[in-house]
């Protein structure tokens, strides 16, 4: 059983049982099948719009055969032949269609159009009947009849995308996910259970084991993005199911998982996961009951080649388990042309590393019979005619020396990233440095940008984050083109969950994201999926704010209250004892001396202050006779009619 491992991955299945074949969808949107026996491209189908509406999702259909379609439905499903469902693929497509395509034919077999209007993420065939599952962007979950080509069901599954699909053995539950996860009464399209704990969007449901969920015997794996833990849920018949019971530790995303099933409590569940860092990690565990620690993997593979004289790792694109149980199916190099290996291997072994000369193998011959190109046969006497230049003239050759000099300048002129990232200045001392300096940091730092998002250099992507300006940052984020938004808000959020410290410097990227490139976010169709697990990660690293304020708060209380006891123990042993006493005479003395002495300095001077009074009050008496005789005299010249403003008169007067 296999589940692919998100959109990030590419969709990548061996057939079941078998493993004869394995089912490629590329990034060009061909769909390529190998064979897995002679390491060979078995077919390759180029769907009409492959490049509008790559494909997403990849299932093997199984081994039973499907009743013949019905003549009037010959144009969308060619009638007369009864296939195989394990020669059948159903691929699902960005534009909500999902394509049959049959081995046997070589070509398309049905196309199932109309049930969804956004892109479909996960496609499940029912192990019984003629029927088809698709889980899609648009929340929906459609329920296709073979038979007749349309849809027979449709329900909304989720408030979000669905994510990935996973039906039972016995063909009446489903498993739906999305931000959370549903298990599904396929007879009354009802809720039998909803199990909540990831904070991210689950890319991967498995069915764990064949037993029914009565006998509390049903078990059943999930894996999200961005989150290195498989975890297992038990379906009990009492409801008590909301917490996973085992989880298994990964050192990255799931991308690709294999499960063997568990018939009985003595038989383990054997499971092959191929991670986003293209490790392979192996688990075999008894499921009865809950476990509290994470499983660690009983045996972890990978696999390089040697690149002068250093291994370099060599990306795996899935792994298949055998029935044996003794050997692996691997497949791993480049998506255009896979490598193809059966291998043993050893659980004894924690750590396998299989070094192989991939080079050497994906190295494509040639047959120079059978290349259409042809070199043309020049005689001597013949002319080449060089188009582009007036008269048809042969191009101006250069002498050493210019050439010399051209290729000193060209040196001198163009400089390394890593030189242009050394003269950048993160930060701009002063004010003085004027608008253009400004303006030349930012061109720089958006080309930057788009360089590394392109080449995922981790240095210059991390020191261009380095940076705390909040202007350059909105202008940087301003000058990037469309198509790398997206490629950004990815490269922002697995930076999101590193250091604390980091993540206040990616905010602010964030933020300039957002408001910069609100309209071009919001006409992609796959908006809430590329946003929802951003706001996901925001929302559980700020739920815990709350309550760690609140655990700060009684911290500082209580640090207070210890450091006020501290003190108030310290002033209790100071002494109380005065190191200095001054003791003034008193005042009393002093004044019954003054007291005494009065007298005798008043008694001899009482005669003078009697004649010093006398003589002030006869001038007080001689001044007020004056101001009168004035008064009067005032008096006498208005009533002659003489005014007191006329100078002369007063001066005669005088």
């Amino acid at each position: 059983m296999a589940a692919d491992g998100g959109r990030a991955a590419l969709p990548c299945v061996f057939s079941p049982k078998s493993q004869q074949f394995l089912a490629l969808c590329a990034q060009d949107g061909r769909l390529r099948i190998w064979n897995t026996d002679s390491k060979t491209l078995q077919q390759e189908y180029v769907p009409s719009a492959h490049l509008s509406a790559a494909c997403t999702c990849v299932t093997w259909g199984p081994c039973r055969a499907v009743q013949e379609v019905p003549q009037r439905k010959r144009r969308k499903c060619e009638a007369g032949l009864a296939p195989e469902l394990s020669d059948l693929l159903a691929l699902g497509t960005a534009a909500g269609s999902v394509l049959i395509y049959s081995t046997v034919k070589g070509d398309l077999h049905c196309t199932l159009e109309g049930g969804h209007s956004g892109p479909v993420n996960s496609v499940q065939w029912h192990p019984e009947d003629s029927v088809l599952y698709s889980g899609s962007d648009d929340t929906h979950i459609a329920e296709w009849d073979l038979q007749t080509g349309k849809v027979r069901c449709k329900w909304k599954a989720d408030r979000s995308a669905v994510s990935s699909l996973c039906i039972s053995s016995d063909g009446k539950l489903l498993l739906s996910a999305g931000m959370t996860i549903k298990m599904w009464n396929l007879e009354t399209k009802e809720v039998y259970r909803k199990f909540t704990g990831h904070s991210t969007m689950v890319t991967t449901l498995c069915f764990a084991t064949t037993r029914p969920p009565d006998s509390n015997g049903m078990y059943f794996l999930s894996g999200a993005a961005h989150d290195r833990l498989l975890s297992v849920w038990q379906v009990r018949s009492d409801g008590k199911d909301k917490n996973s019971v085992v989880s298994f530790t990964l050192t990255d995303e799931p991308q690709h998982i294999d499960l063997q099933t568990s018939n009985c409590k003595d038989e383990p569940v054997r499971l092959a996961v191929v991670c986003k860092d293209g490790q392979l990690h192996l688990f075999e565990h008894f499921l009865n009951g809950p476990c509290k620690k994470p499983l660690s993997p009983v045996c972890s593979l990978q696999v390089s080649t040697m690149k002068a004289d250093s291994p370099v790792p060599v990306p795996l694109l899935a792994a298949a388990l055998s029935a044996d149980r003794q050997n692996l199916m691997l497949a791993y190099g480049h998506h255009l042309q896979p490598v193809m290996e059966k291998t043993p291997f050893n659980t004894s072994e924690r750590h396998i590393c299989l070094v192989r000369d991939v080079h050497g193998t994906l190295s494509l011959s040639v047959d120079t019979a059978v290349s259409k190109v042809k070199t043309p046969v020049v005689n001597k006497q013949s002319k080449v005619l060089v188009p582009g230049l007036p008269g048809h003239k042969a191009p101006i050759k250069l002498t050493p020396n210019e050439a010399e000099k051209r290729k000193k300048e060209d040196s001198t002129t163009e400089m390394s990233i890593e030189e242009r990232l050394e003269q950048i200045e993160l930060s701009v001392g002063g004010r003085d440095a004027g608008k253009g300096t400004s303006s030349l940091q930012t061109d720089s730092f958006a080309v930057l940008l788009v360089q590394g998002l392109e080449s995922k250099d981790q240095r210059i992507l991390t020191k261009i984050f380095q940076t705390k300006k909040e202007m350059l940052i909105k202008n940087t984020v301003a000058r990037l083109p469309p198509q790398a938004v997206l490629p950004l808000l990815e490269e922002l959020s697995s930076r999101l969950q590193g250091h604390p410290f980091a993540a206040l410097l990616i905010v602010q990227w964030f933020k300039a994201v957002l408001t910069q490139h609100t309209s071009y976010l919001s006409s992609l169709p796959d908006l809430v999926s590329q946003l929802g697990s951003i706001y996901h990660m925001i929302e559980s690293r700020v739920k815990l704010y709350q309550q760690l304020t609140r655990l700060h708060g009684k911290l500082y209380l209580l640090m207070t209250q210890v450091a006020t006891n501290n003190s108030a123990k310290n002033v209790g042993n100071i002494s109380h004892k005065a190191k200095l006493v001054y003791e003034e005479e008193s005042s009393d003395e002093d004044e019954g001396s003054r007291d005494e002495g009065r007298p005798e300095d008043d008694s001899d001077n009482w005669e003078e202050d009697e004649a010093a009074m006398e003589l002030t009050e006869d001038k007080k008496n001689h001044k007020d006779e004056e101001d009168d005789e004035e008064d009067d005299m005032n008096d006498e010249s208005k009533a002659n009619g003489d005014s007191d403003l006329d100078p002369e008169n007063e001066s005669e007067e005088e």
